[in-house]
């Protein structure tokens, strides 16, 4: 009778070792499918091409080029403005500038008034 329930007791010992065991095992690896295989394809890096001196060179140059044209073309603009005011009268000048601040400040209020409906909306849907 004693050793029927040793062997009992071991038995359910051992079952109760193998269980926990196992269970335990799945706690530590969360993410199997990466224990087998390692990294996923996802996360591969891509591999750069070079491009030859010559190609490099050329972007650089034509980046620079199309800078100096921007700023140019910023300039002259600026100036044909200047020129467009100065060669009006003095009332028409007077006037140019006042329906410059007025664009300005009907603008200010156009992106305030933008501003604050967005920030209802945003309110309003989350």
């Amino acid at each position: 009778m004693n050793k029927i329930t040793v062997k009992k007791v071991s038995l359910l010992f051992f079952l109760l070792s193998v269980t926990i065991g196992s269970t335990s095992a799945q706690i530590f690896h969360k993410n199997p499918e990466k224990e087998l295989f390692g990294k996923t394809s996802v996360n591969k890096k891509a591999s750069k091409i070079k491009e030859p001196r010559s190609v490099v060179r050329s972007k650089k140059k034509q980046e620079a080029n199309d800078r100096r044209l921007k700023k140019n073309i910023a300039k002259s603009v600026r100036r044909s403005q200047k020129r467009t005011i100065h060669i009006q009268t003095p009332e028409v000048q007077a006037r140019m500038k006042q329906n410059k601040k007025d664009n300005a400040v009907r603008d200010k209020e156009k992106k305030k008034k933008m501003k604050a409906s967005t920030k209802r909306a945003a309110k309003k849907y989350n």
